[in-house]
């Protein structure tokens, strides 16, 4: 990569898929060469393979966030697919399905007050275990907009400062569901819960497959630093923030109908927008969990 972050003196981008083995029963098409590819050759409404099982393991991990074009799956083949990569996880405030509590509902429309993921996030960072990743399958989409932006939060750590990395080391960070999921889901009937998850977690995670370092504080649910004052804490938030939502470390879906993306939660962040009013952008999405930050 030839550019900088910060001018001449700034950290170059190190982080860039490198090229690896073939594919043998998957197409792997990179969207960016730091996050993101287009998987063809495959059709999730098929019992997969364990060859392909494997392979689709590997184009996520090599990748952080894949995509899959014209699928046609029913809700039962949604779960299943997830299921190849663990546990279900059930979201603790959002509607599901009827009957299916694993199978999150995704819904805008032009009554709608909100739609979901509208800022920068990482799913659920607030749980004790946050998921490890989340499947998301689009069947109705507006005619225009309505894009997902993915960062790799392996990037953004490799382009911090030796100093910052050496600052942020073994440091934590308070994620607090409360003030993000009460009364979020009302407009779907939702009740509120007496109480939200709120978990303490490493700013930087080690990623239990790649050992690779990412960033994990987000806008979303990081409330703040643990051990430094508070106004030292948001300082250091406000920048990691900025640095972490740099294009360069980013790529951008757009979305057509019957698409599936499916990002790993412990090294990525994504933000959807919500520039289609008044049209519908509606799916499902199936969560899977996780495993405790370290």
């Amino acid at each position: 990569m030839q550019g900088s972050l910060r001018g001449n003196a700034g950290p170059r981008i190190r982080h860039v898929v490198e090229e690896s083995a073939p594919y043998e029963t998957i197409t792997v098409d990179q969207v960016t060469p730091i996050i993101g590819a287009e998987i063809g050759g495959i059709d999730l409404s098929q019992p997969l393979s364990n060859r392909q099982q494997d392979e689709v393991h590997r184009a996520l991990a090599e990748n952080c966030v894949i995509f899959f074009r014209d699928q046609h799956i029913t809700p039962e083949q949604h779960l299943a697919f997830g299921r190849l990569f663990g546990n279900l996880h059930t979201h603790p405030a959002a509607p599901h399905e009827p009957g299916h509590p694993e199978l999150m509902v995704i819904h805008a429309d032009k009554n709608s007050p909100r739609a979901n993921g509208e800022g920068w996030h990482s799913d659920v960072s607030c749980d004790l275990e946050p998921p490890m990743g989340s499947i998301l399958y689009i069947k109705k989409c507006p005619p225009k907009g309505g894009d997902t932006l993915f960062a790799s939060m392996y990037a953004a750590y490799e382009a911090l400062s030796d100093r910052m990395k050496t600052y942020l080391d073994g440091m934590t960070a308070v994620h607090d569901g409360e003030q993000v999921y009460r009364g979020l889901y009302a407009n779907y009937g939702v009740a509120d819960k007496p109480n939200y998850p709120r978990a303490e977690h490493p700013v930087i995670r080690t990623h239990p497959v790649t050992k690779k370092k990412a960033l994990f504080v987000n806008r979303g649910f990081t409330r703040f630093l643990v051990g430094v004052p508070r106004d030292e804490s948001e300082g250091i938030l406000n920048y990691l923030y900025q640095h972490m939502e740099n294009p360069l470390f980013q790529c951008r879906f757009r979305w057509r109908e019957n698409s599936i993306a499916f990002w790993d939660n412990r090294c990525v962040q994504h933000r959807a927008m919500w520039d289609y009013w008044p049209h519908t952008r509606s799916g499902n999405r199936v969560t899977i969990a996780g495993d405790k930050p370290y």
